[in-house]
């Protein structure tokens, strides 16, 4: 069955509260599952959460700062444990290849599971298929980082109305769906236009081209507002985003449904972050996360 669905593991920055693991995001696209940022506690997350090591078949880090990549070792080890069947492919700075290592082998363990490792080094597409393609795009913090964006290819969508004026029906919609024209009949003729879905996951950095770029035209936007508007110059100095700078970003890119996430242990009430939010324009759908929470992905437009 199609699932789309943002799956929230953890949504601390820095360090952990007691009401916010470290990062840990899962998204579901249909049969495959893109688990981003493991921070620590991760492995324990997936379990309460119900995500099995079974449904991971690309891990993508942002950065290797601790909060962002710390659960690497045990979610690379719990997918050999468990000898998940499919290959699993990582994607992660290149110029963090040292600390990948070092986390995939922190400490003994047997191999079961081919981990393909596929180094982002700059802007572009990283894999490209009929599912989605993945690209990444440069982000603006004090280590090297990267933001990812899937996008689903456009396709057309049957309308009733017109299959019954032409007569089309049964199993003749899905060979016109696959040959382009039935008895005269085109598939143009019968059918419009269907934008494909598109999701974007930004983490640490400030307002940056890559930002604005992964953000354009999203279905859904994950990104961070670790600060409060108050505190924009220490977020700026730290290499982050306010809840206010964040939402801006998704009122002027078209974007959905906002999911904002990676907050500072400095705030207690996560309706700050959606108060500023709105007051920042954004006035799609808003999703402040917190551990645990299911979204889905906005029905297509």
């Amino acid at each position: 069955m199609s699932v789309r669905e943002f799956v929230v593991l953890g949504t601390a920055s820095q360090v952990p509260t007691r009401a916010r693991n470290h990062n840990g995001y899962l998204l579901r696209w249909d049969g495959e599952g893109i688990l981003f940022d493991p921070g620590e506690g991760t492995q324990r997350q997936m379990l309460r959460a119900g995500v099995a090591a079974h449904d991971i078949n690309r891990i993508c880090v942002t950065h290797f700062h601790g909060d962002h990549s710390l659960g690497l070792a045990g979610v690379i080890q719990r997918i050999n444990l468990d000898q998940v069947p499919h290959p699993v492919t990582a994607h992660y700075p290149a110029s963090g290849q040292k600390f990948f290592d070092r986390l995939r082998y922190a400490t003994a363990y047997r191999e079961t599971v081919a981990l393909r490792e596929e180094p982002v080094a700059g802007d572009g597409t990283l894999a490209k298929g009929p599912p989605y393609t993945l690209e990444a795009r440069r982000l603006s913090h004090p280590v090297e980082s990267f933001g990812y964006r899937i996008t689903e290819p456009d396709g057309r969508r049957m309308v009733p109305q017109l299959l019954a004026r032409h007569g089309i029906k049964g199993p003749d919609v899905g060979r016109l769906q696959r040959e382009g024209s039935l008895g005269g009949v085109t598939l143009d003729e019968v059918s419009e236009h269907r934008r494909g879905q598109r999701f974007a996951f930004v983490m640490d950095t400030r307002l940056c081209a890559g930002v604005d770029a992964l953000a354009e035209g999203c279905d859904m936007l994950v990104i961070e507002s670790t600060f409060l508007d108050e505190d924009v110059a220490l977020a700026t100095d730290h290499g982050h985003l306010t809840a206010g700078q964040a939402a801006r970003v998704a009122r002027d890119a078209g974007v959905r449904h906002l999911v904002l996430t990676h907050f500072s242990q400095r705030y207690s009430d996560p309706a700050e972050f959606e108060r500023q939010a709105r007051a920042a324009g954004f006035e799609g759908e808003l999703t402040i996360a917190a551990d645990l929470v299911r979204v889905a992905l906005p029905r297509r437009a």
